[in-house]
């Protein structure tokens, strides 16, 4: 195998999908290094969602491939197995167990990690608490650890879910539209909080806040009609006049 995929966390290379006769993806390309973090942008039906889709298994592409820390074809495995080599996905809406406690919903994400017979004998240890302390803190929910989810900001829901990710272990995370419905203050913290998690995780961050992604500070992909249109600084994109044309300046 390559060489540039051995050394990359994320491998996609011509993919394309079609829906009923439209390219939701068109010979896609696309690289992430090892613990990298991207923001990819791009207009409403760009294929952000069926790139995301692709590579956790919820949607076979018809061509193209798309490999995992280099060796691992993701087209030959289906979603649960996916999720187990290490893919996590945060979706825009947060989903949490609202009538439990911010701590609880960590330990429950924490112990579906694990086998169903070792879950129903399953006790706290040191290190199941030192690893809820630690994301926790993370998250910025150090002080609302026994406050029910569903009293929590928007925002705080939203870390609490990426929160529950990172409980999960995994090496990759895909992350929509995390700023979406966020105050301007938990939108700032929100980036810090991501590039804390990529100092050691692999994170790909779908957005359209473009002061976000630029608090991120991070290579930017943007994608246009299934395909990578450009990629860069955001800087570099947002000069870019086809970028203006298609996406930045409507």
């Amino acid at each position: 195998m390559a060489v540039e995929l051995t050394d990359s966390t994320l491998y996609l290379d011509g993919v394309s999908v079609s829906f009923d006769g439209f390219k939701a993806l068109n010979e896609l390309s696309l690289v992430l290094a090892k613990g990298e973090m991207r923001a990819i942008i791009g207009p409403n039906g760009a294929g952000k969602t069926t790139m995301m889709d692709v590579i956790t298994g919820k949607t076979r592409p018809d061509k193209g491939d798309i490999y995992f820390e280099g060796s691992i074809d993701l087209t030959k495995h289906d979603e649960a197995a996916i999720a187990q080599l290490g893919i996590g996905r945060k979706f825009q809406k947060p989903t949490v167990f609202e009538t439990q406690t911010v701590f609880d919903n960590l330990e429950l994400a924490l112990k579906a990690n694990r086998s169903v017979i070792t879950s129903l004998f399953w006790n706290r240890s040191n290190e199941a608490q030192k690893r809820i302390d630690d994301i926790l803190e993370i998250t910025r929910l150090g002080d609302h650890a026994g406050q029910l989810a569903g009293s929590l900001s928007h925002g705080q829901k939203q870390w609490l879910e990426i929160g529950m990710l990172l409980a999960q272990d995994p090496k990759l995370l895909l992350v929509d539209e995390p700023a979406a419905g966020m105050t301007d203050d938990e939108t700032a913290e929100t980036a810090k909080l991501l590039k804390d998690i990529a100092k050691s995780h692999a994170v790909v961050v779908v957005e359209h806040d473009m002061t976000f992604v630029r608090d991120l500070g991070v290579r930017v992909t943007v994608l246009h009609e299934g395909s990578v249109l450009a990629e860069g600084s955001l800087d570099t994109v947002s000069a870019n006049e086809r970028v203006i044309e298609v996406y930045l300046g409507r």
